[in-house]
């Protein structure tokens, strides 16, 4: 199954010659990429968290298999869906679904479901393919979403089943996949709430805190839309044997537009 773009021209450009003029200038060529376990990337349009997310990208070596974990907005199809065989189009190419290991995936876990559908018309892990494509051009994707109720998704009980699948998978794979959780942080409020916030969710996400982060996010109602995939992703990276995380960047859509009344917060991060 082909799946074709559902926001190219709306999060991020609509044609192969202005995805590269602007790939030219959001990921920049590295004389060495760091190796990690995991990163947390925004997937906001690319006029607002691209430089947050090529930061990503500029940085961190893209091996060639990627587990993508994203929140699903629209609430569409399963609660834990896996995008499982085909390719996913871009105006600059298709990249491949890694079957096998996406196959491995849900067999290691009864919560998953092959839902296609889910994917078709959610953003956060498509604005992140063009990237990844441009860092390594032969990446093949494993794109999960999660859905359920937020910000738990269906309880921490579930994220950590589905977390340990991810690092069971990984394990028996036997070669380096990369784990990218897909969020972004405080939604439309002011600038300085939402750094307070930020901070807080964000310092959780460097101190590798997954518990700590979820309790953050309810307790100062950070509107956090991916935090059970994040929340997924530092459970697996500390079961793969990760043990340190360092925030690469941070800023807000204010920085970008101006506007500091109704802002969202970005930020980078590796785990490794």
């Amino acid at each position: 199954m082909i799946r074709p773009p559902a926001v190219a021209g709306q999060f991020y450009p609509g044609t192969a010659s202005e995805i590269d003029a602007e790939l030219d200038v959001l990921i920049r060529p590295a004389s060495a990429r760091r190796k990690a376990v995991g990163v947390v990337c925004p997937h906001a349009g690319w006029m607002y968290s691209g430089q947050t997310a090529g930061i990503v990208y500029s940085n961190v070596e893209i091996p060639d298999r990627v587990i993508l974990v994203g929140p699903n907005h629209h609430g569409i199809g399963s609660t834990y869906a896996v995008f499982s065989a085909g390719a996913w189009r871009t105006p600059v190419g298709d990249v491949p679904i890694a079957e096998p290991l996406a196959a491995a995936l849900l067999d290691n876990c009864d919560l998953l479901a092959e839902d296609p559908q889910a994917h078709g018309a959610e953003h956060s892990l498509e604005v992140q393919v063009p990237m990844l494509r441009r860092a390594n051009p032969n990446v093949r994707i494993v794109p999960v979403l999660i859905g359920g109720g937020w910000p738990e998704s269906g309880g921490r009980h579930n994220l950590r089943d589905i977390a340990r699948a991810i690092v069971q998978t990984v394990q028996d794979y036997g070669k380096p996949a990369l784990l990218l959780a897909s969020t972004d942080l405080n939604h439309y409020e002011d600038q300085d709430t939402s750094k307070i916030k930020d901070k807080l969710v964000l310092d959780a996400v460097v101190n590798m805190d997954e518990d700590g982060l979820m309790s953050r996010v309810v307790d100062v109602n950070v509107t956090m839309c991916g935090v059970a995939a994040t929340y997924i992703v530092l459970h697996a990276a500390k079961k793969l044997g990760a043990k340190h995380a360092e925030l690469l960047d941070y800023r807000t859509s204010g920085d970008v537009n101006g506007d500091f009344t109704r802002v969202v917060g970005y930020g980078a991060v590796v785990i490794w």
